[in-house]
């Protein structure tokens, strides 16, 4: 009860952050559910859906083009520069195993799109897999027609 209170609380502070809804996707594919939305939302939610790839993969090279070089990182244990966070990728300090996406919004403002992601993250630190429901902001800023990702934070949920 007091999470569904906490939860409406939110909703009726905060109505322009409401996510949309679906069912969640199986766990092979984590596609951001989606019911409608402008072109320009639907390629950020494609470059967000990407760059999860990209993290689980560890395709350093794809992330590097897509991270802003003053691009922040803010995990649970800090926050990290672009070149910490692409060695953490790399060395597997942090490995991504699959984010399941079970909301996604997007917000644009000018050339910068928020992207807000409800996930359930599966994902190798220190040695140790772990698995923590999250809601990440991401913000990806537009230069000379290309996206890039300057921040993404990660928030733990307290609810599964």
């Amino acid at each position: 009860m007091k999470a569904r209170t906490l939860g409406l609380c939110f909703l009726m502070v905060s109505p322009h952050w409401s996510f949309a809804s679906a069912q969640a996707p199986s766990p092979k594919e984590a596609t951001p559910p989606v019911a409608s939305g402008t072109n320009e939302e639907q390629e950020v939610l494609s470059l967000s859906k990407d760059k999860w790839r990209w993290m689980s993969e560890r395709n350093v090279d794809a992330l590097t083009a897509l991270f802003h070089d003053k691009a922040v990182f803010v995990h649970m244990g800090g926050t990290m520069s672009k070149s910490q966070e692409l060695d953490v990728i790399r060395s597997g300090g942090i490995q991504y195993k699959h984010a399941e996406i079970l909301d996604a919004s997007v917000r644009l403002i000018g050339t910068t799109a928020i992207l807000l992601n409800r996930i359930r993250l599966v994902a190798v630190v220190g040695g140790n897999a772990v698995t923590n429901p999250f809601v990440v902001t991401e913000v990806y800023v537009q230069e000379g027609g290309t996206r890039r990702l300057a921040s993404l934070s990660f928030t733990r949920l307290l609810t599964p």
